[in-house]
């Protein structure tokens, strides 16, 4: 019994060819393309755009996009290979799995719950904080009480304490429940949602480009320094080093292409479809962040940013620097919301497959891998994703997660870079409908860029990401590896 052995190729495509006796084809590769988008536009192009800029790069923060999104692309390319040929649900666990073995395999599947779960969670807390602007500022009326949409742990200026986040635990109750019904429901939804975002986002870009002040560019790449935030935390500023933390901060928002590769086995057409939604996805965003980007450090200063426009940055700075667009800034709300909601509808879509995947392999409880007789979706995984992320995110702050979803998704990356080199070697005639291309110097390359991101985002993150791990080490010792299918094919659990 070895904790390195590998899941065989033949048995991975056997079940993707039995997929009609499990979760259903549904998706298609316009599906693929707005899960996508839908994952990647939402906190990270309205929250970190403007944190970024303040704490680490100013206007350079295109730069820091560009760095994040050569690293996505490069991982990208990787991904679109490995789901083009392995069309399984379970992401880079899968491939980590049919590539490295068992114990590389649970470490990504774990790191993958800190990604989309904490991540989720942290969404859903956000989603309600712009519920509440939505209240008071769009529809004029008053905001849900302080103690209802806030932790136990978090205390008003007022000294009221805070009891639950109802708001946040109800989002993340209402998009399982829609992703329970179906796949196909849950992207028809999340269809129109996309729309609605990327139609704003493209008015900003256009209404906005005429009022930027050249002046909030100049310098377009500040002078080397630290910032210190009201926290008394130092942040590299300006320069290479500004550039590079600005990258670590807005990769949150390039998080969700990924998540495409987990939704393989729902789609009707893998081979051909799983590039396209992976590549098309990150290739629109990534256009769409640069752009909004050079526009919203043009109209107002990083000041501006670090001072009174902090909160609902983008509302804030339309309302100061663009007058006659008020109108403009009260649908941003609207399309944050938006955004949140199929941001976490995204996230609880891959977390839940993951732990399908998990389940039928005996890492995990066999019942994550139990699908719905009807809705043909894993209900029981989906009802665990609520329950964890529910808890999270109506009883713990959001600012505890930090970067940690970024530290946890850049991880996984390098494992799917090096799972396409090993693959190239230990399957060299497995059929690839999509290949990566110079291999092995586009992985090694996806490798090194998201190394420089990790170490973007400073040692208190590297052992936020050591002690998950350790955790996670204890459960499979304890638990996984003695009801691993694989290294137990007797094991009727």
């Amino acid at each position: 019994m070895s904790i390195w052995k590998r899941k065989p190729m033949a048995l991975l495509l056997a079940e993707a060819s039995e997929s009609e006796k499990g979760l259903k084809r549904t998706l298609t590769a316009w599906s693929l393309v707005a899960l996508g988008i839908g994952a990647i536009i939402g906190a990270g192009l309205f929250v970190r755009t403007a944190t970024a800029a303040a704490q680490n790069a100013g206007p350079s923060v295109t730069i820091g996009f560009i760095v994040a999104a050569i690293g996505c692309a490069l991982a990208g390319l990787c991904y679109a290979e490995l789901s083009s040929s392995i069309p399984i649900a379970g992401s880079a666990y899968t491939y980590t799995y049919a590539t490295m073995g068992e114990f590389l395999a649970w470490i990504i599947g774990w790191d993958l719950i800190l990604e989309y779960a904490v991540g989720a969670a942290t969404v859903g807390i956000a989603w309600s904080e712009y519920l509440n602007n939505l209240l008071v500022n769009v529809l004029h009326v008053s905001p849900i009480p302080y103690e209802f949409c806030h932790s136990p742990f978090q205390t008003s200026l007022d000294g009221v304490n805070g009891i639950i986040n109802l708001p946040a635990l109800f989002i993340v109750g209402a998009i399982s429940l829609l992703l329970i019904k179906g796949t196909q429901e849950s992207a028809f939804v999340n269809g129109i949602i996309v729309v609605v975002k990327v139609a704003i986002v493209v008015m900003i870009i256009v209404f906005g480009w005429s009022f930027i002040d050249d002046a909030n560019h100049t310098p377009y790449i500040p002078e080397p320094g630290i910032f210190t935030d009201e926290h008394g935390i130092g942040h590299s500023y300006g320069g290479i080093m500004g550039i590079l933390g600005a990258a670590g901060t807005v990769f949150f928002a390039f998080i969700g292409f990924d998540a495409v590769s987990t939704a393989a086995q729902e789609t009707k057409n893998p081979k051909r479809d799983m590039p396209i939604g992976i590549l098309g996805s990150l290739a629109i965003c990534t256009v769409l962040y640069i752009l909004f980007a050079h526009v919203l450090t043009g109209l107002e200063s990083v000041e501006f940013f670090r001072t009174g426009g902090k909160e609902a940055s983008v509302a804030n700075a339309i309302a100061s620097s663009m007058p006659g667009y008020e109108w403009l800034g009260q649908f941003v709300t609207v399309a944050i919301l938006a955004g949140f909601s199929s941001v976490i509808l995204v996230m609880l879509l891959g977390q839940s497959r993951v732990f399908y995947s998990m389940g039928k392999d005996g890492l995990l409880p066999k019942a994550f891998s139990e699908v719905h007789p009807k809705y043909k979706t894993p209900y029981k995984a989906n009802l665990a994703i609520l329950v964890i992320v529910g808890l999270f995110a109506a009883f713990v702050p959001g600012d505890i997660v930090g970067d940690m979803t970024s530290i946890g998704t850049l991880f996984a990356f390098i494992l799917v870079c090096v799972s396409v080199i090993v693959l190239r070697k230990t399957e060299p005639n497995m059929k690839r409908e999509f290949k990566t291309p110079f291999v092995p110097l586009v992985p090694i390359l996806g490798i090194l860029v998201c190394l420089a991101m990790i170490y973007g985002l400073g040692w208190t993150n590297w052992l936020r990401l050591l002690g998950w791990l350790a955790l996670g080490f204890i459960v499979y010792f304890g638990y996984s590896k003695k009801r691993s299918k694989l290294n137990n094919p007797n094991n009727k659990e």
